[in-house]
């Protein structure tokens, strides 16, 4: 950008704003002089703002990783709104619309392009951007990337590599919602200088924070109560599916617009919620976290909590979708103890036991034994079958194959499609007219070698190599060129992962031990920060003050004069009845039946966490594989608490299995 324009002339005519919030142009300074920068601004207030601003004023691609689809499509429709050419490589994409957004990244047409993290995995989305020179990288929700955060995503991790690989001068980091801890982890890991963190304060004076203690039985009576006395739309937010469509079912019944939103409706269905939402055709949502990073919402007068949310990380996100207008909004918790069961459950049931990555381990040593002298080798693995095979999920695994790269176990080379297949849209003899005949052999052996069932052909890329000597990325290169000139169309599907191995590190003594430590310790921090939000909602000081401490925000006023705790409401939560205990003879019935049911159907050990899990109702590939769900005895301990229930479990097997991992 020259000196001598007016940053507030540029933004009143690219975006009709007459005038920057708190903290916007710092950032956009910052990154107009090459300075990344990372942004902690409250929910609603601009941050989004300080990327596309900037992006218009760059030479070349603006990239933004965002993690969820919604989000991306809001801000599309507000870029494209103000005239600015962005688009998004997504899974809803055509393969001819994937073609022309690839094409107006290319002519420089797009200036900002979103993508998820996952989408970096992907063979031909690498090829595309590598040949793309790009400006600045923008990571929204940018906590993702801290393991001491509370929606870690393990890919994130891998970003600043990326940034490298890709030789990108500038980072914005973008969020919301970050502890002093996550705050430094996430500038450490891009090189970001303590001054250009810039927060903006996490109070907003215009949110009425409230904790109502209700029991389990009042509760859908206080609920109806809260929506009656609201104007305008709001969200009502549960923990289970379930729930949200008792609870919603509840609402119409009493007169309420209401519907329930969950990951487990249809997609389509889903967007039809929302827009109604979005139109005040609908005034209150009753929904899982599925629902609500994606809501621009400006106008959203209420927010409730029906179930106690999963953290305090996840609170503040949640109210902080009311009131972005400035208006005053209601942000209510119907608080009692009773769904801390199934909160610490969730946690449990993402934790891997011992066994379950020594699988992981023993397959990598697998594919390593043809080159037992070597000091590296290379491994490929498949996400889904790696988690078949190893029996956990696919986030846990995810983290574990992080861990495995901070330990230098393993070291990611690339991903590839383990499968290609194309169908000619032109006629191969003219294809082949219009090239040199280098390049016209080099074709016709790729032709040749794919082997073509009726319209489609699956190429096969050591063929090649053999009979041509053209590696897999000229070949890939090749089709993507041939693809974009619609002279065929191209499908892949498979992502394989290729990992370079560090045999010692693999054979080093504990390592499977060492890991399953690691998390057991994560478990750990999980559990005590459902304490943390306990503690929160019984605070006898101001919640806004004590919630913006959190923070790390020392502005906010001690005594906001608009919370409970303020208007002199302090809460004690309690349990609507006594947590219910496992009942050995039906835990002992349960464990007999699911060893009945998967006897001669797989080589996995039954262990202790397998056993509790099931009783506790928890889901891994084991159980969905084979068809777990429909055993007698499956959630029979499912209100009950983990660690009774790993006692009973105990108890029952005699002591006979020791569970490697720290006591629960």
């Amino acid at each position: 950008m020259t000196p001598n324009l007016n940053y507030t002339e540029l933004l009143q005519s690219q975006f009709g704003f007459s005038s920057f919030r708190t903290g916007q142009q710092e950032v956009v300074q910052g990154l107009l002089n090459q300075r990344s920068t990372l942004a902690i601004f409250p929910t609603g207030s601009g941050k989004s703002l300080c990327y596309q601003f900037v992006a218009t004023q760059l030479p070349h691609l603006t990239l933004v990783v965002s993690p969820l689809l919604a989000l991306m499509k809001d801000q599309l429709e507000f870029l494209q709104s103000k005239g600015i050419a962005a688009a998004s490589i997504d899974s809803t994409l055509t393969a001819e619309q994937n073609k022309q957004v690839m094409h107006d990244v290319r002519s420089g047409q797009c200036k900002i392009l979103m993508v998820s993290v996952e989408r970096f995995k992907n063979e031909r989305f690498r090829q595309f951007i590598e040949s793309i020179q790009v400006s600045m990288l923008v990571i929204d929700e940018a906590h993702c990337i801290s393991e001491w955060g509370h929606n870690f995503r393990p890919d994130y991790l891998k970003l600043p590599s990326y940034q490298q690989e890709l030789n990108i001068p500038l980072v914005l980091l973008l969020t919301a919602t970050a502890t002093k801890k996550v705050k430094h982890d996430m500038a450490n890991r891009f090189a970001i200088a303590p001054n250009d963190i810039i927060q903006t304060g996490f109070y907003r004076a215009n949110l009425n924070l409230n904790v109502i203690p209700v029991l389990e039985a009042h509760k859908n009576q206080a609920l109806l109560q809260q929506v009656s006395q609201q104007q305008g739309a709001g969200i009502v937010y549960v923990t289970l599916q379930q729930t949200a469509e008792q609870v919603a079912g509840f609402l119409k019944q009493n007169g309420c617009v209401a519907k329930a939103y969950h990951a487990g409706l249809d997609s389509d269905i889903r967007q039809s919620i929302q827009q109604d939402f979005m139109q005040n055709k609908l005034q209150i949502v009753v929904a899982t976290i599925a629902f609500g990073m994606g809501i621009d919402k400006s106008d959203i007068r209420f927010v409730v909590h029906y179930d106690l949310p999963k953290s305090i990380e996840n609170y503040s996100q949640e109210i902080g979708r009311g009131g972005r207008d400035g208006q005053a909004a209601n942000c209510t918790v119907l608080a009692n103890l009773d769904g801390l069961v199934t909160i610490e459950n969730f946690v449990y049931g993402d934790t891997p036991d011992l066994s379950a990555i020594q699988r992981v381990v023993d397959d990598i040593a697998a594919q390593g034994k043809d080159v037992s002298a070597a000091d590296k080798f290379q491994w490929e693995t498949q996400i889904n079958s790696l988690s078949t095979l190893s029996n956990i999920r696919q986030l846990p695994l995810k983290t574990l194959l992080v861990q495995l790269e901070l330990a230098k176990v393993v070291r990611p080379l690339y991903a590839y499609f383990a499968e290609f297949k194309y169908k000619f849209i032109t006629d191969k003899g003219s294809i082949l007219s219009q090239f040199s005949k280098e390049r016209g052999d080099f074709l016709n052996a790729v032709f040749t070698h794919t082997d073509m069932k009726k319209v489609w052909g699956v190429v096969n890329f050591d063929n090649i190599y053999q009979a041509y000597g053209a590696d897999r990325s000229r070949v890939v290169t090749a089709l993507e060129y041939l693809h974009e000139h619609n002279h065929i169309e191209l499908a892949s599907r498979l992502i394989t992962d290729v990992y370079e191995v560090n045999q010692e590190a693999l054979l080093a003594p504990d390592l499977a031990q060492n890991l399953a430590q690691y998390f057991a310790e994560n478990e750990l921090k999980e559990v005590k920060r459902i304490a943390t939000l306990v503690r929160f909602f019984e605070l006898d000081k101001c919640l806004n003050f004590n919630l913006s401490a959190y923070f790390d925000d020392k502005q906010a006023p001690e005594h906001c004069g608009h919370c409970s705790v303020c208007l002199g409401r302090v809460a004690k939560l309690e349990y609507s009845s006594p947590i219910t205990t496992p009942d050995k003879t039906q835990v002992a019935e349960a464990m007999a039946a699911l060893k009945t049911h998967l006897v001669g159907k797989t080589d996995i050990e039954l262990t202790e966490s397998i056993y509790c899990r099931f009783l506790t109702a928890m889901t891994m590939p084991l159980f969905t594989r084979l068809k777990v769900r429909q055993v007698l005895g499956f959630g029979s301990c499912e209100h009950c608490r983990y660690g009774d229930v790993k006692q009973a479990v105990n108890e029952i097997m005699g002591n006979t299995f020791k569970c490697a991992l720290p006591t629960r």
